[in-house]
């Protein structure tokens, strides 16, 4: 595991002492939760600095905390990867430029990265199949078929598995959080809480994934959970 140091020359309560208490309280608060790792929570973390494009301070704070957690920078560039698609590409690759520096001056290992398959990368009649299930498709063909073969795209370049990827729990939760911080609470969101609870999380953990974030912007997660209660009922989800 990488031994990390706070960044050098900050000092949080010397920039404002109340600010440095509530961000401590607030991050004690988060952290308590039971149902994510601390690996989860720091990839959660960075997934909001891309989102809020805080690539400063806050990016490289929480990315010398993810790699106190074992979170390798092959893990973070799969997360800005997964994630460029819903937070858009050009939000991504400032935090690609802001990871490499990173890196530089860190003295990190730069990844050695793999390429995917040529297939992947195609479009059109001749593609393969995508990913995505076909209820899916079917509504995003409805609204635009032009749409729907870029999302099949966007879903095959998705698709290995193994090295250098993310678990299925991890890239269902990064997706929530996503659909939290741009408010997109209604299809989509449905489908990624589906996504994390077929990858092996429980509602519980799920619960978690809002609680956490209530710190990346508490008014936010508030519509999240209205929009959560709202599917829970249509899916008939045993809240407990």
């Amino acid at each position: 595991m990488t031994a990390v140091t706070p960044p050098s020359g900050v000092d949080f309560a010397a920039l404002d002492p109340m600010f440095a208490q509530m961000g401590a309280a607030t991050a004690r608060h988060a952290n308590a939760l039971p149902g994510l790792t601390d690996r989860e929570k720091a990839l959660l973390r960075l997934t909001a600095d891309v989102c809020a494009q805080a690539l400063g301070l806050p990016f490289e704070f929480h990315l010398r905390t993810a790699l106190r957690a074992g979170v390798t920078t092959a893990d973070v560039r799969a997360l800005l990867c997964l994630i460029a698609y819903d937070s858009g590409y050009h939000t991504a690759l400032a935090a690609f430029d802001r990871l490499a520096a990173l890196e530089s001056a860190l003295d990190l290992p730069r990844p050695d990265r793999t390429e995917l398959p040529a297939e992947l990368l195609t479009s059109g009649p001749d593609a393969p199949s995508s990913p995505l299930p076909a209820p899916v498709r079917d509504s995003l063909r409805e609204l635009d078929p032009h749409f729907l073969d870029y999302f099949d795209l966007q879903s095959r370049m998705r698709s290995p598995s193994g090295p250098d990827t993310l678990s299925v729990r991890e890239r269902a939760f990064a997706t929530m959080s996503i659909d939290i911080h741009y408010q997109t609470l209604s299809d989509t969101f449905r489908i990624h809480i589906q996504r994390a609870l077929g990858g092996g999380a429980s509602l519980d953990d799920v619960r978690d994934v809002l609680r956490f974030n209530a710190q990346f912007g508490a008014t936010r997660v508030w519509q999240a959970w209205k929009a959560f209660h709202s599917h829970a009922a249509e899916a008939g989800w045993n809240l407990g």
